[in-house]
């Protein structure tokens, strides 16, 4: 059922799908990683690359995978390079939906039905093609128990679990401490996928939000307060002084 291998998005997607409990861990902060993966993945296929923190089209011919042309599409249209942060910090709703719908679609997972607190509907996905999640983990496991640099793929991949929290999921506990602390390392083996992880942890940080710097040339930043603000209270404070007055 389906193909032998996944895109970027598919694997994170399934490490992070919990076989026991049918849900995905960490799903706030991997809409983000999964948003992340669609760049790794466009700049394995050739269409983008990266110019210094941003992220620019090089080729705009279509993948085939309809999800990763309709991101590769909007970075088009852009019509310049994008920083990697503002793009994965933008809005992203139902991606995680599509992706799970994709490999329902696939047969890689089987929606169940249930209710929460007997009321409200819920779908969980279990995972069916238990070989290729073996595989994708394995991938993982070996690079980090062999310390032997991984292939772009499998780096960009750790990289991303790293920078969604994946690491105490697929690694709990004490025993996992040094696989974890190794899996942050495989950053460094993918300079795309070392870009993409830190601008998703920066947007969880709330760098994004963060207003921008002056320019070099001396300009003055913008300030958060109007500076018309200032000669107002003023004003008011010389109204209110003459109210006094009068009375």
């Amino acid at each position: 059922m389906g193909r032998s291998r996944r895109t970027l998005p598919e694997e994170l997607l399934l490490l992070a799908l919990d076989p026991t409990t049918g849900t995905t861990a960490q799903p706030q902060s991997l809409d983000l990683g999964l948003a992340g993966a669609q760049l790794v993945e466009l700049a394995l296929a050739g269409r983008i690359a990266p110019d210094g923190d941003r992220i620019a089209v090089v080729m705009a011919r279509p993948t085939g995978d309809p999800t990763l042309d309709s991101a590769l599409e909007l970075l088009r249209r852009r019509g310049s390079p994008v920083r990697a942060v503002h793009w994965i910090g933008g809005p992203r709703l139902g991606l995680r939906q599509t992706y799970l719908s994709h490999l329902e679609r696939c047969g890689m997972v089987h929606a169940v039905a249930g209710q929460m607190c007997g009321v409200l509907p819920t779908t969980r996905y279990q995972a069916t093609e238990s070989v290729i999640c073996r595989e994708i983990r394995s991938r993982l496991d070996s690079a980090i128990r062999t310390g032997v640099p991984p292939d772009p793929r499998t780096a960009a991949l750790a990289a991303l679990a790293h920078a969604v929290g994946l690491g105490k999921h697929l690694y709990p506990g004490n025993e996992g401490r040094s696989s974890r602390s190794r899996l942050r390392d495989l950053i460094r083996h993918d300079p795309m996928g070392g870009l993409v992880a830190h601008a998703v942890m920066d947007v969880q940080n709330g760098a994004a939000a963060q207003p921008r710097r002056a320019p070099a040339g001396g300009g003055r930043p913008q300030s958060a307060v109007p500076m018309q603000a200032q000669p107002q209270q003023t004003q008011s404070r010389r109204d209110g002084m003459a109210r006094l007055a009068a009375h």
